[in-house]
Parts: C-alpha cells; sequence; structure tokens
C-alpha cells in the first residue's frame, strides 16, 4: 500500500569538486515536507537547487548530514521505484525479461510475474516488442519499458528524476498520458514525487508542486494544482498554474 512520506529538518552539504568548490553553504539546511499515501508531487526549480539530491536522499541513494526521512512502515517493507532520465535498460535482456527482473529483486511480490508483465507490455504498447532487445527500440520506447518496469510490483513510493527531458515534445507529451492513464489504473495509488524542469508537466501530473530556490535551498512557494483526474494536458487551468510557478521562481 503506498506510504505517507515525511521529511524532517533535512540538511546535505557536499564537500570538495570544482563545481562544489565556489560554495561551502549546505546544498539544503532545515528543509521539511510531508506528502500523504498516494498523492503525487512535484520539485522544481533551478539547475543545482537541490531537486534530485531531494529525490535521491528519499531513495536511500544518499543520505544527509542531518534530519530524517520517515514513511508509514519500516523502509525494508517500502515498495520503491525510480524512473531516470535515462532508462537503464538491461541491453543483454529482452523488453519483457527487462521487466521480470523486478520481480528476481523483490522476494515479497505475490502473483503471477509473466501475467503482470504481459498486462503492463499491453498498456504501454509494446506488447509486439516483448523479446526485442533495448538497442532496437526508439528512446520513447525504452522509456515505456522503464515506466512499465517501475510499475510491475505495484510500488508504495514512485520517484520519478525528470523521467521526459531526453524525449521530444510529441513523445514526452504521450508519455505523460500514458504515466497518468498507469497511475490512474494501479488498484492503489502509489506516493510519487517527480523532479521536472517542465512547469506544465509539474501541473499536469501533481497534486502540489513545491518551488525550490536559493541556496541553501527553501521552498519559495507551494501550488496546490486543484483539477480532478484524468486531466487533459490543454486544459487552460494548466496554464494558470504555470504562470504561478514561473512568478515563484522570478
Amino acid at each position: 500500500m503506498s506510504s505517507d512520506i515525511t521529511v524532517s529538518d533535512l540538511k546535505k552539504t557536499f564537500a570538495g569538486g570544482a563545481r562544489r568548490a565556489r560554495s561551502n553553504a549546505p546544498l539544503f539546511d532545515g528543509l521539511s515536507l510531508s506528502i500523504t499515501a498516494g498523492e503525487l508531487v512535484a520539485l522544481v526549480g533551478p539547475s543545482g537547487c537541490g531537486k534530485s539530491t531531494m529525490l535521491n536522499l528519499v531513495a536511500g541513494l544518499d543520505r544527509p548530514d542531518r534530519g530524517e526521512i520517515r514513511f508509514d512502515h519500516g523502509q525494508a517493507d517500502i515498495d520503491l521505484s525510480v524512473v531516470f532520465q535515462q532508462p537503464r535498460l538491461l541491453d543483454w535482456l529482452t523488453v519483457e525479461d527487462n521487466i521480470r527482473v523486478v520481480f528476481e529483486r523483490d522476494g515479497k511480490k505475490k502473483g503471477n510475474a509473466a501475467h503482470i508483465t504481459h498486462d503492463l507490455l499491453a498498456r504501454v504498447g509494446l506488447t509486439e516488442h516483448a523479446h526485442t532487445y533495448p538497442q532496437f527500440l526508439s528512446g520513447g520506447q525504452r522509456q515505456r519499458v522503464a515506466i512499465a518496469r517501475a510499475f510491475a510490483i505495484s510500488p508504495d513510493i514512485l520517484l520519478l528524476d525528470e523521467p521526459f527531458s531526453a524525449l521530444d515534445e510529441l513523445t514526452a507529451r504521450r508519455l505523460r498520458l500514458l504515466l497518468q492513464d498507469l497511475w490512474l489504473g494501479e488498484g492503489h495509488r502509489p506516493t510519487g514525487i517527480l523532479v521536472t524542469h517542465n512547469m506544465l508537466e509539474a501541473a499536469f501530473l501533481a497534486d502540489r508542486i513545491y518551488v525550490l530556490s536559493g541556496r541553501p535551498a527553501t521552498f519559495s512557494s507551494i501550488i496546490d494544482v486543484d483539477l480532478p483526474r484524468p486531466r487533459s494536458l490543454d486544459d487552460p487551468v494548466l496554464f494558470d498554474v504555470h504562470r504561478r510557478i514561473m512568478q515563484a521562481l522570478t
């Protein structure tokens, strides 16, 4: 089941390196936020403000200098999936096996792995490519595999790190709609965090948008997106939210 995420008094400083040498200031210091189970929130802000670092901390790929990140259940009991900017598929495995590999990692997962995999391939429109290797797929097709893999274990928490930024806008638009369909089609909705530089993408997908700015970074604005799902990418309300984000960043 999806889980609340509570981030309390977070501090993170990176020491050393040419890029970081210009400032010893923490990336963030005392940052806190709460996400209710089943919500999807977006983190937006200029490059280097700590969006992806925050995601890595929630994923357990890095540790804070101070503060804590809590879930409803112990971290060992949380099923967590991440979709990165690049699909990170295993080139020596077929599309089908790139999805099924997550069941080898997650011994807690119940059900028929083959059935779940075939169902997800149908939902992302890749049934005919089940036995294809990643190098023979387009960029959009590879990212569809990555998204299907993320949903295969019905994650409690889904982290999205600029998942469509490497794609052309038409393909990205289609995958935003696909992600919405998968999110709404789950028996339970995972709790999600989306990192993006695309303000319309944030408005379309998120329940709430956190605007990061400064160093140490703070939330300069928190914007609720009061729009029922399913949403249309052409809804004028999204453009109003876009303007509010841009105003918060200037």
